[in-house]
């Protein structure tokens, strides 16, 4: 039995310098398409051709290529994180919330490895 409980849902998180070029890359290479821009938050996601798997594409000024971070959907981030920090799982400072949209939380693996976990907060998920 696992610690906690995650939702059928992966996001795979990108870092790129724009996400309007990288998603329309993503559409016109593979097929995917826009499900939305955030511009205020600097993040837009795209669906992929895998059931509940997207991409999420964040924008910054200096990308790093490589850092591929999977996000896992999660009901309760709180709850979750509280029982993971209980067991000794190392997270990267305090719980992010974009009000109204989505909660964050990275946390690492035995080698280091970032995986992230998500909570829709626009009630839609």
């Amino acid at each position: 039995m696992s610690l906690v409980k995650l939702n059928e849902t992966i996001t795979i998180a990108l870092s790129v310098t724009d996400r309007h070029k990288s998603a329309d890359w993503y559409q016109k290479i593979l097929g995917f398409e826009v499900m939305y821009h955030a511009d205020e938050a600097g993040w837009s996601e795209i669906t992929t051709k895998t059931e509940n798997v997207t991409i999420g594409l964040g924008e910054h000024t200096e990308p790093a290529p490589g850092n591929c971070v999977p996000v896992f959907g999660i009901a309760d981030l709180d709850s979750a994180r509280a029982k993971m920090e209980d067991a000794g799982v190392r997270f990267d400072g305090p719980t992010d919330v974009a009000e109204g949209m989505v909660k964050t939380a990275t946390f690492y693996d035995p080698d280091n490895n970032a995986l992230m976990l998500a909570e829709d907060l626009t009630g839609g998920a």
